[in-house]
């Protein structure tokens, strides 16, 4: 029996990498240090260089709480440094949002230094004027 259970176990699929693409200026250096990051923590990163970062963040809707890079992950995008917990969080409860962003490069946040968690407000992108909080990391 625990033979057959070993087997069976075995011969599961791993848990599959959610894909996710990544603009990013050519040069920049935290944007790499995201991405390891997000690979780190089991996402599939296909790093696009842009030259034209602003026309992709008013295409995918993060240009009013733009950071250096622009992450699209299924029909979402992610804006700049945001912690895992909180794109598992938009995965899981998908809300009628465009995404989420940290604003800015917070120096408390993934690729760009010491986290300190529960310390980086996380915004929604969407239609409001005024930033929605979506969570605080």
């Amino acid at each position: 029996m625990k033979k057959l259970f070993l087997v069976l176990l075995l011969s599961q699929p791993a848990f599959a990498a959610i894909n996710a693409t990544l603009y990013k200026d050519p040069h920049c250096g935290c944007c790499e240090e995201y991405v390891k990051y997000l690979e780190k923590n089991g996402f599939k990163v296909k790093a696009v260089n842009s030259t034209d970062m602003s026309s992709l963040k008013k295409q995918y809707g993060s240009a009013q709480l733009a950071s250096c890079h622009t992450t699209r992950i299924g029909q979402y995008t992610v804006e700049g440094h945001v912690p895992v917990p909180a794109i598992h969080k938009l995965l899981k409860e998908k809300p009628q949002i465009a995404g989420i962003s940290a604003p800015g490069m917070p120096q408390n946040s993934p690729g760009m230094g010491p986290e300190i968690k529960g310390s980086l407000k996380i915004y929604e992108l969407g239609q409001s004027a005024e930033p929605k909080l979506f969570s605080i990391e």
